[in-house]
């Protein structure tokens, strides 16, 4: 599975779990430029991914929102 799948199947608190290792990583103050280059880049990719993630919910939440007292369940589609 490549990298950027797995990163997709992430759940919102895996990615933020990862995302606050490598923050931590970073301010360790201790990483080679190279490697914070890198780590940045990484973390980028999952800041993206949790603010996808959030985007989704609010959607979602809306949705049932809009719905009144009796909110009813549809397939949510993030796309639309």
């Amino acid at each position: 599975m490549s990298k950027s799948k797995q990163e997709a199947e992430l759940s919102f608190e895996q990615g933020l779990q990862k995302l606050e290792s490598i923050v931590e990583q970073m301010e360790n103050g201790e990483l080679p430029l190279d490697k914070l280059v890198s780590q940045y880049e990484e973390g980028t990719r999952y800041l993206k991914h949790c603010e996808s993630k959030l985007k989704e919910a609010e959607k979602k939440i809306e949705i049932l929102k809009s719905k009144g007292e009796n909110p009813t369940f549809e397939n949510f589609d993030p796309d639309k």
